[in-house]
């Protein structure tokens, strides 16, 4: 092809060259649009049947991280690496979904993948999005209950180092230490673009001794496979399947070997709908009494860190996505978070952290 046919053009000869060579070229094609991410979806309709088609172009994202990176080989290569996230990489899904089938867990199916090229197509598991079924008054409790289901499932499960399903294989790497730093350092990155503030070299040095000893915690805990974006908007009612089945799981590529309390975090401190204080009580209570290998007290201190690290994580990343990338509908997001931050201060463990904040962060910015 030409190298003058715009990108655009090309993409879309690529895409519906992929269809027609997988036996996908009959279908009527239906625009999803895309997220928070670089990726974008389809839905394929051929008769009463529908699949869903991904599409995350392998070019747009810096690297992923390699396994045996050194901190500073991570830092050349950019945020993914940093972070350890799967730069939108379509093996890591491919390999995420096969585990999370094994497990007897209701990941989509991979029909026809083509990680080179970023594209696939996947098992349709419609459109109940537990987010949307609770805004038209679906009873939360049984969906929670459901989702704390999946994740005692998950994390049952020994996380292997490697995941490998048909030929795709990605690393389970560890969140260790750098790329909980990277995601905590995003806020004072980012918060003084978005609100006047600033943090001076006292204030960063406070900062990075405050979370030095969660972090070490965290890495050390690190010992469950995490889907690590487990959250209202990526989990779908299934209620004709059995157990935690039910629940449907999407987005789960940037998963990682992390402390169990990350993804309760992510469950409970929703950005996008507020689980209330009834609700996340319940959802603990339920997890941890199947857990009576855990020492509860143990536990929610480190539920109660690591979420305020998660949470911090994604205040500075929706201010980036609001200041950065001209996205300020993530700025309705935020006042929320602030609410579930407060929660997390009231733990006396965190009373530096919650100093911290009261000294460098004004009240009124925290909106």
């Amino acid at each position: 092809m030409s190298k003058d046919v715009p990108l655009s053009s090309e993409r879309e000869t690529a895409k519906a060259a992929f269809l027609e060579a997988r036996g996908f070229g009959d279908v009527r094609r239906e625009s999803l649009g895309g997220d928070a991410s670089t990726r974008s979806y389809e839905r394929l309709h051929r008769g009463d049947d529908s699949f869903i088609f991904m599409d995350q172009p392998p070019s747009v994202e810096t690297a992923p991280c390699p396994p045996d990176a050194s901190p500073e080989q991570r830092a050349a290569l950019g945020y993914n690496a940093l972070a350890r996230l799967a730069a939108g990489r379509v093996d890591a899904f491919v390999a995420c979904a096969g585990w999370l089938n094994a497990q007897g867990l209701s990941a989509p199916k991979v029909l026809a993948a083509d990680a080179a090229i970023g594209l696939a197509v996947l098992e349709d598991l419609g459109d109940d999005l537990y987010a949307r079924l609770i805004e038209t008054g679906t009873d939360e409790a049984a969906l929670y209950d459901a989702a704390i289901d999946g994740l005692l499932a998950i994390h049952a499960a020994p996380a292997p180092d490697l995941l490998d399903y048909d030929g795709s294989t990605w690393p389970l790497l560890t969140y260790d230490d750098l790329a909980l730093k990277t995601a905590h350092d995003i806020f004072v990155e980012w918060q003084p673009q978005f609100r006047d503030i600033t943090f001076d070299d006292a204030a960063i040095a406070k900062w990075e001794a405050i979370w030095a000893p969660i972090r070490k915690h965290g890495e050390a805990g690190a010992t469950v496979f995490c889907h690590r974006d487990y959250h209202a908007e990526n989990l779908i009612w299934l209620p004709q399947r059995d157990g935690a089945k039910r629940v449907g799981m999407l987005d789960f590529q940037d998963a990682v070997r992390a402390h169990p309390a990350w993804d309760l975090s992510m469950l409970l401190h929703d950005a996008r709908r507020t689980v209330s204080p009834e609700r996340e009580a319940a959802c603990l209570d339920r997890y941890l009494a199947a857990r009576p290998d855990l020492d509860r007290t143990a536990f929610l201190a480190d539920y109660h860190a690591l979420g305020a690290l998660n949470i911090i994580r994604i205040l500075g990343i929706f201010a980036r996505l609001v200041t950065r990338d001209g996205k300020p509908r993530y700025a309705d997001f935020i006042p929320r978070l602030w609410v579930y931050l407060n929660v997390c201060f009231a733990d006396p463990a965190l009373a530096d952290l919650k100093a911290w904040f009261d000294r460098y962060v004004p009240v009124e910015t925290r909106r």
